[in-house]
Parts: C-alpha cells; structure tokens; sequence
C-alpha cells in the first residue's frame, strides 16, 4: 500500500516551515501504508496544539477533543470497537502536562492503543513557554529568568509506572521512525513513543542539529525485555537513545478485561440490546 492512501490533499497544513510535524507526519503516513491498513481501519484521536493538528492531514478516522485529554478518548474507542487501530497523538505539552493524569492511569489500565508524542520541548500553540519536558535554564517569553522546574523524564516515568512498550523516535530519522511506530503499533498493549523534533519558531537551543548530535540507535546488545537495563537508558540525559527501550508482552490489556467481551468478541455497535440480560444487571425487566 503506498502512503498517498492516506494523503489529504484537500487541507491546507499549517505548520511553520521547518517543523518537525512535517517528517513526523511523513512517517506516520509510511507506517500506517507499510503495514497494510486500510483508513477504515484507523482511528487517529489528538487534544489541542500544533501536534494535534496531525489527524487533521490524515484520510483516516479522527476525532479532535479536548486539552490534554486524547488519551483517555482512544481508550474509550478502543473499548468500544477492539478491531479498530487506535492511535492518540499529541505534543509533549498535551499528553505529559494537561494530559499527565491520563498518560499515567493509560499506563496503568494497558489499553491497545499506540500513543505518539511530538516532543519538542516547548509549547508550540500558545507562543513558546516552557512545557513539561523544556530544559532547565531555558529562557521563554514566560520564563524570563529561565526554566526552573525539572523535567520530567516520559520515558522513564512510563518504564517505573508498567507501561509494557516504551521506544524512542527522531524526526530526522525517517526510515527508523516508520520501523518504530509500526513495532509500537503491532504491539499488544499501551505502547509509548516519544519522537523528538525541533520546533524551529520558538525553541532554538534544542534544534535538529542539537537533536542529531545527542541521539544514537540502540544496537543488538541492549535487551528490551530488561527493564532496569531499559531504565538505565532511558535516564542518561546526554546521550539520547533511539528504539525500543522496553518492551513486555502478554499483560491484560484493558478490553481483556471488560465483563462485556466476555461472552462476544463483536464491537458494541453491530450488537442488538439483549434486554432480558440488561434486566438481570438492574434487577427489574425491562
């Protein structure tokens, strides 16, 4: 399947130039063809923000919602039809700061989804103030004196808390970013990628050239089913790891263990109401 099958030409993109949305959306579009899905088949679910927009230039199901919240909506998608390729899309802003709840709990309820961030360490949208994950020092419009907070460590957090697939992508790797979406999205399970990108506007201390000269790809020898070896990795913040940091199949995931699959695996909405069961569940007949 070529990757124009899921080319929207009929909508304007309107990134900066330079972004790293651009590859991003480039492999995402390669990913999807090269394993062979058909559109129907794809749900894309972002929040708000300029990695939001990502659905918006997809031929594919979407669905745009709230700040923060793309996680918890691909989970209820997900749950309502287990057949469907449910993806949740959103920057480093929308899933680990307003979206932090949620990225954590995912973890903990397993749904199979793949949840792909855009982490270019700023807000984008809303003018280039710092984001959860900005570098210390880092002077903003907002923080005038310099980022004062740590930052958080998604890859990290998402190893210690269980998620059971965790990778790490760059833009500028194009033929490792459509591996490593792919891998994420085969698997069975919440499957994390963070995919570093620059935001040419308004970050200019981590550029493409700062990206490229930190990251290097994980080689045969780092074993992804040692978790300590994947969190010794994933907390060196000098050299940045790309590929599958950890990864552990076979948990439950969340649909697994929904009481309403168990007697069908059909999706919700080809079911007729079987209303002499919906009365056993509320005491009276219906």
């Amino acid at each position: 399947m070529d990757k124009k099958t899921y080319d929207r030409g009929d909508i304007e993109i309107t990134w900066c130039p330079g972004c790293g949305n651009y590859p991003l959306l480039e492999s995402l579009k390669g990913a999807l063809a090269g394993l062979g899905l058909d559109p129907g088949e794809v749900v894309v679910v972002s929040g708000i923000g300029q990695a939001a927009k990502t659905p918006h230039y997809l031929r594919c199901h979407m669905f745009n919602g709230l700040h923060g919240r793309a996680v918890p909506l691909a989970t209820g998608v997900k749950a309502a039809n287990r057949h469907m390729t449910v993806l949740a899309i959103g920057g480093d802003g929308d899933m680990y700061g307003e979206g932090g709840n949620h990225f954590l709990h995912a973890i903990r309820r397993n749904p199979d989804i793949t949840n792909l961030v855009h982490n270019n360490m700023v807000y984008g949208l809303t003018k280039g103030q710092a984001s959860p994950t900005s570098p210390l020092g880092m002077v903003t419009p907002v923080q005038v004196h310099g980022v004062a907070a740590e930052p958080i460590n998604p890859l990290a957090v998402a190893i210690t808390v269980g998620a059971t697939f965790v990778a790490r992508a760059f833009t500028g790797d194009g033929e490792g970013t459509v591996s490593i979406i792919q891998e994420a999205i085969k698997h069975r399970g919440y499957a994390l990628v963070d995919i570093l990108q620059p935001c040419v506007t308004y970050n200019r201390v981590n550029t493409f050239q700062w990206f490229s000269e930190r990251t290097y790809h994980l080689d045969e020898s780092h074993d992804p089913r040692d978790m300590m070896g994947a969190l010794k990795v994933a907390m060196d913040r000098e050299r940045l790891a790309l590929g599958i940091l950890y990864a552990s199949p076979g948990k439950p995931t969340f649909e697994d263990t929904l009481p309403v699959y168990a007697r069908s695996p059909e999706p919700l909405h080809r079911r007729r109401v079987d209303r002499a069961l919906l009365g056993e569940h509320i005491g009276e007949k219906i």
